[in-house]
């Protein structure tokens, strides 16, 4: 007997009570299964001793020497910068250092030498006559007015002498001070026209250059990329409600979508002391224990940083508990339970449940 239009709506109507009821008492039971904690976090790749390189000074790209990819040593020149304004305060300092040598004002001193020399002789000279005229003068020889004459003759050399003296040791200090000074001014000169050359301070890999040759560049622009060559660490960012279990030496387990379905292990090995105010993020460093055949620096990667491990621990479902510690028991009874380790699906009970207890889902 072929069945009616109104038995069908019945039939579908029990079939979904049924239905219903069966789902709301589902069931199941805790599990005894290895169980591990762990702090998620993201970031980029960088290579060891990492840094972008700057000028110090203001100008134009003038030459160019390595290429992206180059391996270069601590001292290898990266490029150079011209500043006319720069180049003709060098030479400047050139010109003036060269004018205020010691050597080349050696004639100036060599005449003041020559003046103390001369006023020396005189000196010697006007002393022998008057002490000769005061003797005679003594035994009654010769006239007063000479013995005088003599005397101011004598006193003016001694003066003059001292007068020569002085002016050659003022000489002396002020060609000395110009030259120490016109020489500073020269190695000041040329510190600054070094800052127009950059090279590189690390052995490493040139991975970026950012600007190219006849371009303006300031202190504040960026001008090249220079990383270790086969040495990478990752850096990430960890939010502050985890950082206090973070510690360092911690297994890090790292996936990146260069190398999917690949999970590489790496260690905590350094965290900052500061918290970024802006992300409320503190940064963590990790190092490979054994990194990919190949990496770049700036590529990203997720990490979980593992906090604490069990090899075998009572767990259930997470979205099982209520409030974080409250179960529904087969029965419809409400129990409070102590909970360990959680990881983003499963959560350990400590206490308050036992392997053959039926929980319902809430």
């Amino acid at each position: 007997m072929p069945l009616r239009y109104g038995d069908i709506i019945f039939l579908l109507m029990v079939f979904v009570t049924l239905s219903g009821c069966r789902s709301k008492h589902e069931h199941i039971l805790p599990v005894y299964k290895p169980v591990t904690e762990s702090v998620y976090a993201s970031g980029k790749i960088k290579s060891l001793d990492q840094y972008q390189v700057f000028a110090s000074v203001s100008g134009i790209i003038k030459t160019i020497y390595v290429s992206e990819g180059d391996r270069v040593n601590a001292g290898t020149r990266l490029l150079s910068i011209v500043n006319n304004e720069q180049l003709l305060r060098r030479q400047n300092a050139s010109l003036d250092a060269r004018f205020s040598d010691i050597g080349a004002n050696q004639n100036r001193l060599n005449d003041a030498a020559r003046q103390v020399s001369l006023a020396e002789q005189k000196m010697l000279n006007d002393s022998a006559l008057y002490f000769r005229q005061k003797n005679l003068w003594e035994q009654q020889v010769g006239s007063r007015v000479d013995l005088e004459q003599r005397q101011l003759n004598y006193e003016e050399a001694k003066t003059q002498l001292h007068s020569a003296r002085t002016s050659y040791s003022e000489l002396r200090r002020q060609v000395l001070f110009a030259s120490s000074q016109s020489k500073k001014n020269l190695e000041i000169a040329s510190t600054q026209a070094s800052d127009f050359e950059l090279t590189s301070k690390i052995n490493g890999t040139v991975y970026a250059l950012y600007k190219k040759k006849g371009e303006q560049v300031s202190p504040q622009t960026p001008l090249a990329l220079i990383g270790a060559t086969d040495s990478f660490l990752m850096e990430m960012e960890v939010d502050e409600d985890d950082i206090v279990r973070v510690l360092p030496g911690q297994q890090v387990l790292v996936t990146m979508e260069s190398y999917k379905n690949q999970v590489f292990e790496a260690r905590v090995s350094k965290i900052y002391p500061v918290m970024d105010e802006q992300s409320k993020t503190v940064t963590v460093e990790a190092i490979f224990v054994k990194p990919p055949a190949r990496l770049y620096p700036n590529v990203s990667f997720e990490a979980s940083i593992v906090i604490s491990s069990k090899p075998r621990a009572l767990l259930i479902p997470r979205n099982y508990l209520l409030n974080d510690s409250l179960v529904i028991k087969s029965g419809n009874d409400t129990v409070k339970v102590r909970t360990g380790l959680k990881n983003y699906q499963m959560v350990e009970i400590t206490s308050g449940l036992g392997i053959n207890d039926q929980l319902l889902k809430p």
